[in-house]
């Protein structure tokens, strides 16, 4: 394979939509789960936070090896291992292995980063934000098609059919991906695995394109968090007491930030990067006005969901396309260190909505968003570079 070809990039989109999915059914029923496993409602949290952290393991541990190992046999494998884990959460006849199982769900879910950078490594130059863009289209289709698909199916078979229906997914993608990743892989490092996972923090000293867009993607992944972690509850409380499947739909509302995802690549291989990243985090912002109106409000609520989910996503994939700019010998070791943030705002913002709902409601939930978003726009002002001799804004400009 020369290049990627449209074909065989919408085949990657898929294959992350449902790898990434897997860290978001949960999110759904939440109530449900701790009913049949008996977690109290304030602790709810920790069955995101803990696959977060599983995620965040993967991206220290596994992602990094895409740019040693062979990607065709280390994506398999994965996603092999995958499917072990699902069954198991399936199974899980206790909170302990439960949570075991949901770890290792988030450990494994990072081949959908690998799938992503090895799609920046396959694509020409000049297409690869958008290729990027399309990519990380399917990973919010599957973030936000992840609640639809797990509210139905747990509503008709149980949340347990969930992670089982999930396994079977999971051995297709396997046996797909063996048949059309290439056998052989460019831009191989020469590293040995220690040196490779310290070279993961190195790059944050060496690159500081890394160190800001991983900071933004912190404060956007938390903010996304707050939002989806603790809207279950409002939503299966009075005034609306909706089932998980009607929750569940309410992840289709925010697909208007896959759409908003290819543009904003596109956006950045013209060097408007910095562009999109301000308009987009003053967008995140704005949006918890409208939803801090959801529990009167549903069409209120479906406008701050459109809202953010498109800010979030068009700062991601300029965060992404001005990555995969630099250090092409890197390119996993890098999406490994941006990612690791994404994982810690996400496992912070979950934790910290569920125990602001229950001790202080919505509103209090909407002004912890807020303040969050404010301060990743604060944080990417403060950043911008100034000067344009500056070597920090010529690569952070791209």
């Amino acid at each position: 394979m020369d290049k990627l070809s449209r074909t065989t990039a919408l085949l990657f989109a898929a294959a992350c939509g449902l790898a990434v999915a897997n860290v978001y059914y949960a999110q759904p029923l939440l109530h449900t789960m701790g009913d049949d496993l008996h977690i109290p409602a304030p602790s709810l949290g920790i069955i995101v936070t803990i696959t977060q952290t599983g995620y965040a393991l993967g991206l220290l541990l596994l992602l990094p090896l895409g740019d040693l190992l062979n990607r065709r046999k280390l994506i398999v494998t994965q996603l092999i291992l995958a499917v072990i884990a699902l069954l198991v959460v399936s199974r899980a006849p206790s909170k302990i292995p439960f949570l075991g199982g949901m770890a290792a769900v988030g450990l494994l879910a990072v081949v959908t980063q690998t799938l992503v950078a090895y799609a920046a490594t396959l694509a020409a130059p000049e297409e690869r934000g958008r290729i990027s863009g399309l990519v990380t289209s399917g990973v919010v289709l599957g973030i936000l098609l992840a609640r639809t698909v797990s509210g139905v199916l747990a509503d008709l078979a149980g949340w347990r059919a969930v992670y089982g229906f999930s396994a079977l997914l999971m051995l297709i993608t396997a046996v797909m991906l063996y048949r059309v990743l290439p056998r052989q892989d460019p831009e191989k490092t020469t590293l040995r695995y220690p040196q490779l996972l310290l070279s993961v923090f190195q790059l944050f000293i060496q690159e500081p394109v890394l160190r800001v867009r991983a900071m933004l993607a912190l404060f956007i992944f938390a903010a996304f968090s707050v939002l989806w972690s603790s809207l279950v509850l409002p939503l299966s409380a009075p005034p609306y007491g909706f089932t998980p499947a009607v929750i569940g739909l309410f992840g289709l509302i925010g697909v208007a930030g896959a759409l908003g995802a290819a543009r904003a690549g596109k956006l950045a291989d013209k060097g408007r990067g910095q562009w999109t990243t301000g308009m987009a985090l003053a967008l995140l912002f704005l949006s918890w006005i409208p939803l801090g109106f959801a529990t009167s409000s549903l069409t209120a609520l479906i406008a701050g969901i459109i809202l953010l989910d498109l800010a979030v996503q068009a700062v991601h994939v300029t965060n992404q396309s001005m990555l995969y700019s630099i250090r092409p010998e890197a390119r996993n070791r890098m999406v490994a260190g941006y990612m690791l943030f994404y994982s810690i705002g996400s496992g912070i913002g979950s934790i910290a909505a569920t125990t602001v709902y229950a001790y202080a409601g919505w509103t209090a939930v909407c002004i912890l968003g807020a303040a969050i978003s404010l301060l990743g726009l604060l944080f990417w002002a403060v950043t911008l570079p100034r000067k344009k001799s500056n070597t920090f804004t010529v690569a952070y400009q791209k």
